[in-house]
């Protein structure tokens, strides 16, 4: 193998990346219960091969669920050419942000959700039913070993039952109500190992908050998180809930939790519950309801005959293990959750508190309440302090009050709020004022979202909140006892990052869907940055200018990193001379650092590397958002960790990433060329006659399809049209 570069200049490590082939007679392949779940509703995947964290694939899930952004997402499948939902039963509405909302307009605006769902015969709860995640485990919608998505971040929250919830974008949506189908990038595993028995008084909230205050420097970023060890057994399903909540907090797109003893005790009090919803007996001869569409005894009694394990051998990218027994409560913030204190410390500080929450589909539910009401009885909130509250569902609200919890609440001088989101996202009733500081059982204290930048935001557990309101600081409540918590404050956590296991190459190659390039090769430009967010590849100044042409897109790309990008970008396309070959796609191919595209959702930073000549990004990897933007808008992402550290070895200053190049250029022109073959993932770089060779990933059929079409919405309008009777 000749190595790059000229005597006595560097020398370049050979790429260390093997891969495994997807045809022939493959070996046994371990897999994650996470990756058995998603190989389940993989469509069109190839046959024999297993899918693993990294693949691409197209998957129809089980159920999409969008809540108030319905409105949008129906714009978005009416400007695409679509009349029809594919699968009526897939899709969910319910509706749950804004629900204080009395206006003309925000009530036109439900009753069109509405109308819609009537129209089409889809699952629709209205406002008051409860907030959407809540609505999709209490009816069975989000279900053990099932993959359901959701346009909204918190479908994390599934994964408290064992349903693999991941977010999706409003465009994938529209696709999944027209088609049936969206992409996925599989994320990579990380196994979190929960050891040891929570102390009396210690909570899953504290469980999740101290997780994202020890593990706070990004160690589980758009992965999948599957939760494993002896201490799981004792955290109850709503502590699982919370937990799985709040991994979007902590970074990752899904957080999965076992199917055990405990998961199938819920399910079936659940249908039990369902079975008695009427006065049916065998001697009244009243006949009994209709069986659950999906909370059922033989869908439980399925669930567990056929229970998905990982393998034993499965792989994961980091193993990270909390020990449990060393936990004391714990607060987020103020206005971070990567920032937490035992409470017992922050206690000391006796920081005053005016408002207090316990709303969100966090910790909301019945023993949620139940846990706040025990603090509360007979005690009222404090002189001076609003104490809010909203039970995660109507359901929940009325076991509460069965239970006495909400009178309890009521009583204590607690201000109820509607079924529903509210104060969590910054809407309705009882916001953080300027100066404020406020204390909340929710999921985020993001500077500004529960209301003024100003005020400061804590989250902790619902009997921490209820203690708060009491006293009109943050403090525990007086029933926790000191002497049977951990004598330390810290608690006891490691992290190893695993080796990835070596498999052995094979003579099969990558499927090519017909049309699609066998090679993307062009010059190659650095820039050597980790972090460039989705303002400097595109600056906002531009967003909102929807009259502008892809062109201008173009000559402002990179504007707000090097305003020589786009200059350089053109003058280098318009000397390339290469002939053009078939099957193979050049343009200038852009190599950058890590958390590529990271920021905001603005699709145009896709769209202007696009429209400037760059067809394929290559980076240690990418902002989770912009991937998906890039993909549905036909720019190929692939990642090269190897390919990275060496270019920043040999041509960054000081050879670190954030300073620019040897010479303080933003982008590093060297005159190296890029080959990449996405038959056998073989990635080579050339200059002067020498070429040092890389494996990537080779991108899959899923990505491939919507790159032929032009991007996701011309694959829509392909599937439509495939649906249609020809004349």
């Amino acid at each position: 193998m000749q190595r790059l570069g000229r005597v006595g200049a560097p020398t370049w490590r050979r790429g260390r990346r093997t891969f495994a082939t997807v045809t022939g007679s493959l070996p046994r392949q371990p897999q994650t219960v996470i990756e058995k779940v998603v190989q389940k509703y993989a469509v069109d995947f190839p046959q024999g091969q297993a899918v693993k964290a990294g693949d691409y694939v197209m998957i129809r899930p089980e159920h999409v669920m969008t809540h108030d952004n319905t409105g949008p997402v129906i714009s978005k499948f009416k400007s695409i050419g679509a009349s029809k939902i594919h699968n009526t039963s897939q899709p969910v509405f319910t509706l749950d942000h804004d629900v204080q909302n009395k206006s003309s307009k925000n009530l036109a605006k439900y009753a069109s959700i509405e109308a819609f769902a009537r129209r089409h015969s889809v699952d629709f709860y209205p406002s008051g039913r409860g907030i959407g995640h809540q609505v999709l485990v209490e009816e069975g919608y989000a279900f053990p070993h099932t993959l359901t998505v959701a346009s909204d971040s918190h479908s994390n929250m599934y994964g408290g039952v064992g349903c693999v919830g991941t977010p999706i974008v409003r465009t994938d949506a529209a696709a999944l109500w027209a088609t049936g189908k969206t992409w996925w990038q599989v994320p990579r595993m990380v196994k979190v190992e929960l050891r040891g028995k929570l102390a009396n008084g210690v909570t899953g909230k504290d469980v999740i908050v101290a997780l994202c205050g020890s593990f706070n420097q990004d160690q589980v970023l758009n992965a999948a998180i599957e939760f494993a060890g002896d201490g799981i057994a004792a955290l109850s399903i709503d502590d699982r809930l919370t937990i799985a909540n709040m991994t979007t907090e902590w970074g990752a797109l899904a957080g999965v939790f076992p199917v055990d003893e405990r998961t199938l005790e819920y399910y079936d009090s659940a249908v039990k519950a369902m079975e008695l919803r009427t006065f049916s007996s065998p001697s009244n001869f009243i006949p009994p309801p209709p069986e659950h569409p999906r909370l059922n005894r033989h869908r439980v009694h399925e669930l567990r005959q056929s229970n998905l394990q990982s393998d034993p051998d499965a792989e994961y990218s980091s193993h990270l293990i909390f020990d449990l027994s060393s936990l004391v409560p714990h607060v987020s913030g103020p206005n971070s959750v990567k920032v937490s204190t035992p409470l017992p410390i922050l206690e000391e500080a006796r920081i005053d508190i005016h408002k207090a929450y316990l709303v969100s589909c966090t910790n909301s539910r019945v023993s949620d309440l139940a846990a706040a009401a025990a603090v509360l009885k007979g005690r009222k909130v404090a002189p001076g302090v609003e104490f809010y509250v909203a039970a995660a569902s109507s359901v929940v609200q009325q076991e509460s009050e069965r239970l006495g919890d909400w009178e309890t609440l009521v009583l204590s001088g607690a201000k109820v709020l509607p079924a529903g989101c509210g104060p969590c996202i910054g809407l309705g009733t009882g916001l953080l004022e300027e100066g404020q500081t406020g204390i909340s059982a929710t999921n985020r204290n993001y500077k500004g979202r529960m209301g003024h930048p100003k005020a400061q935001a804590y989250l902790a557990s619902p009997a921490v909140v209820a203690a708060s309101a009491i006293k009109g600081y943050i403090c525990s409540p007086d029933s926790l006892d000191a002497q049977s918590l951990p004598k330390t404050n810290t608690p006891i956590f490691s992290i190893s990052d695993v080796p990835p296991q070596v498999q052995a190459q094979t003579t099969g190659n990558n499927p090519l869907l017909p049309g699609f390039p066998t090679t993307f090769s062009g010059p190659m430009l650095f820039a050597p940055q980790d972090n460039l967010n989705t303002d400097g590849i595109y600056p906002g100044k531009y967003t909102y200018q929807d009259d502008i042409t892809l062109e201008r897109q173009a000559e402002v790309v990179m504007e707000n990193y090097d305003p020589g990008f786009a200059p350089l970008v053109a003058s280098i396309r318009d000397k390339d001379v290469t002939a053009m070959i078939e099957g193979t796609k050049r343009g200038v191919i852009l190599v950058s650092g890590y958390n590529f595209g990271t920021g905001s959702s603005r699709e145009q930073a896709a769209t202007a590397l696009k429209a400037a000549g760059v067809p394929v990004v290559i980076a240690g990897s990418f902002g989770d958002i912009f991937k998906r933007n890039a993909i549905n808008n036909g720019l190929v992402c692939i990642e090269s960790p190897e390919l990275v550290k060496d270019l920043t070895e040999r041509y960054a200053k000081d050879g670190k990433r954030g300073a620019g190049g040897k010479q303080g250029e933003l982008t590093v022109d060297k005159g190296l060329n890029v080959e990449i073959n996405m038959v056998n993932g073989n990635l080579l770089v050339s200059q002067d006659g020498t070429t040092e060779t890389y494996h990537v990933r080779p991108i899959g059929a899923s990505v491939q399809e919507l790159w032929l079409c032009g991007g996701l919405e011309g694959y829509i309008l392909k599937e439509i049209s495939s649906e249609q009777p020809h004349a």
